[in-house]
């Protein structure tokens, strides 16, 4: 929104010469006004919609003298910032009694569209209308901004309240769940430093002459390391703000369920369990693969 008409007049190169030529079209304008704010009132009552919120608030009377004194206002050469003020009234009574945003353009469009043909039907000379009509577009531009942005102002006031909050709450949480990323990423760094430590006391046992618990056992820390490394790159790359990928938490559980049956069989338990961690082993294997296809349809 503008602060002061000199902005606004800036921003649609509406100059002294634009002022000059519309107040030459004042008196051309009081001749014709009560035609324009009939078609006005044509326009508006052929809408259902329309019609029926002007009805409520004013009668026929009241809103074709409103029209009138804002036609003809347009030509008084007098574009200062009381003028900006008076608009904008006119904007927010527009959003007080509920009328949508696309009849102002629409009438806005049925105003210049009347000028245009009155400018065309009086003066003969191409250039001056030419002239006339690019600084009845300024006009008619510069008021259609201003009370547009009376909807805009009207739907700030809604959420600005709530928007400060929600965006507060939304940055703490996103922070506060770096943090959480963070200090997992912490914790897998300690835990993994710890499974070195087990991987070492393994290979200690084939050294000291128990080769199969040694090897299995070594085995079984190597797939823990792997699954760390896994879920630490996986973390990391969450808090470069990539991806989840699911895949690597099934794959984690995948190792994991490989080092049980690495112990199962280190424990000689019976066959029921190591035929139900099999078949677990099977099944995670057949997600995995469901999974993978699915990520890797939806990427072509």
């Amino acid at each position: 929104m503008v602060d002061s008409i000199d902005e606004l007049k800036r921003h649609y190169f509406f100059s002294e010469d634009d002022a000059v030529r519309l107040r030459e079209l004042l008196s051309l304008a009081e001749q014709h006004q009560q035609r324009l704010v009939s078609k006005l009132y044509e326009f508006i009552i052929v809408h259902p919609e329309t019609a029926a919120i002007l009805a409520k608030q004013a009668t026929m009377e009241k809103m074709n003298h409103y029209h009138g004194l804002w036609f003809l206002a347009l030509f008084q050469g007098n574009y200062n910032n009381q003028y900006l003020a008076n608009i904008r009234r006119i904007g927010h009574a527009h959003v007080r009694v509920g009328l949508p945003v696309n009849f102002v353009n629409a009438a806005m469009h049925q105003v210049r569209h009347f000028l245009h043909h009155l400018i065309h039907d009086t003066f003969s000379d191409r250039d001056q209308r030419r002239a006339y009509r690019e600084s009845v577009d300024r006009i008619l531009d510069m008021n259609l901004s201003i009370m547009t942005s009376s909807y805009r102002d009207e739907e700030m006031k809604k959420v600005f309240v709530s928007r400060r909050l929600e965006s507060g709450l939304v940055h703490l949480t996103e922070r506060f769940t770096y943090g959480l990323n963070l200090i997992l990423v912490l914790a897998l760094a300690g835990l993994s430093v710890g499974v070195v430590g087990l991987f070492i006391k393994d290979i200690m046992l084939i050294f000291n002459g128990n080769v199969e618990k040694g090897i299995l056992s070594a085995l079984g820390a190597m797939l823990i390391l792997w699954m760390m490394i896994e879920l630490l790159e996986n973390e990391i790359k969450n808090l470069k703000g990539g991806r989840f990928n699911i895949l690597v938490f099934i794959g984690v559980i995948i190792v994991a369920m490989v080092r049980e049956i690495l112990i199962s069989t280190l424990r000689h338990d019976d066959l029921k369990t190591q035929a139900f961690l099999a078949l677990t082993l099977l099944i995670l294997g057949i997600v995995y693969y469901l999974v993978s296809r699915a990520q890797s349809l939806s990427k072509e």
